[in-house]
């Protein structure tokens, strides 16, 4: 079965119109900090073994 959606009433008075706009579109949602927008977290886990840096290690593979 779909989901279907009731009718919407509408106000035949303009003052009512307004107070169920005003209720629905009547202030902004809270503001989110640009600091909140962003998840850093690394793409994978660290592997110590494999990321392991040895800067000397030209040295010893191609000046040995």
């Amino acid at each position: 079965m779909t989901h279907r959606t009731p009718p919407r009433k509408t106000p035949g008075d303009p003052a009512d119109a307004a107070a169920l706009r005003h209720d629905r579109f009547g202030s902004l949602p809270d503001r989110i900090r640009p600091e909140d927008m962003i998840e850093t977290r690394p793409a994978t886990v660290p592997d110590p073994a494999r990321d392991t840096y040895n800067p000397d290690e030209w040295l010893i593979r191609y000046c040995g």
